[in-house]
């Protein structure tokens, strides 16, 4: 990064959308990282620990180690998650929204320089992706160097991969869904999702009625609903098939 007494307006304007700015994944994700868990820079690691694969024994575990603590402050990185979370939910990010979970990121589309001048139509595509967004417990950064046959944009091509990573990470953490999230700007082209209502006690006209954004499957003669499946606050994507017992 330039040394403050080399950036002049020039420096300023450009430094403010990535150009002239070079660091690696590892400085990336630490750097936000700290931006969003409160203000604390931790020294970043590859290998958490170092395990005897026979006996289990630990041999040697990295441990969390403060390097700097109050970057910014905690108001600040709350509003800092805040902002990515607004990125996934309703701007250029909703290719890593996942309905129900709290996602934050950003998406990064970086020229790259070849002889001191930047190239066209080449480009390193990346997205940084965590969750929850209220209270991170995993990060996510994937860069993609000079996608073929593609709109080279970071929320295009990278943002649904950190999607399906962060999807494995939810299973693999046990991190539960959560209310209070911004809800997403759905598109055109976005599958919607949405909460399936009670309709047991109803008629089958009324419970059809409430359901109109799924595909009803009727079992059972009658004209009340007696039972459905799946149950009620259920959240599916459009069109999908709910099966109502009549009696």
């Amino acid at each position: 990064m330039f040394p403050l007494s080399r950036v002049g307006p020039v420096e300023l304007a450009t430094t403010s959308f990535g150009q002239g700015v070079s660091v690696t994944a590892i400085q990336q994700i630490t750097a936000v990282s700290a931006s969003i868990n409160g203000g604390t820079l931790y020294r970043p690691f590859i290998v958490k620990r170092i395990v005897e694969h026979e006996t289990g024994q630990i041999i040697e575990e990295k441990k969390p180690y403060v390097v700097r603590d109050n970057i910014i402050t905690k108001e600040t990185s709350e509003k800092v998650r805040m902002t990515l979370e607004s990125v996934v939910s309703l701007g250029t990010g909703r290719n890593a929204y996942i309905d129900g979970y709290r996602v934050g990121g950003k998406t990064g589309t970086a020229q790259k320089v070849n002889n001191g001048v930047y190239m066209t139509g080449n480009y390193i595509v990346s997205f940084m992706g965590f969750l929850p967004a209220n209270d991170p417990k995993a990060i996510v950064y994937l860069a993609i160097d000079n996608p073929k046959g593609i709109t080279q944009y970071g929320g295009t091509v990278s943002a649904p991969v950190v999607k399906n990573i962060m999807e494995d990470i939810i299973t693999a953490l046990n991190i539960e869904k959560q209310d209070g999230g911004t809800e997403k700007d759905y598109q055109w082209y976005d599958k919607k999702f949405y909460t399936v209502q009670n309709v047991v006690g109803l008629s089958k006209k009324e419970a059809t009625s409430l359901l109109k954004n799924f595909s009803i499957e009727y079992s059972g003669n009658g004209d009340t609903v007696l039972n459905q499946s799946p149950n009620a606050d259920s959240r599916l994507v459009e069109g999908s098939v709910i099966r109502l017992y009549l009696g």
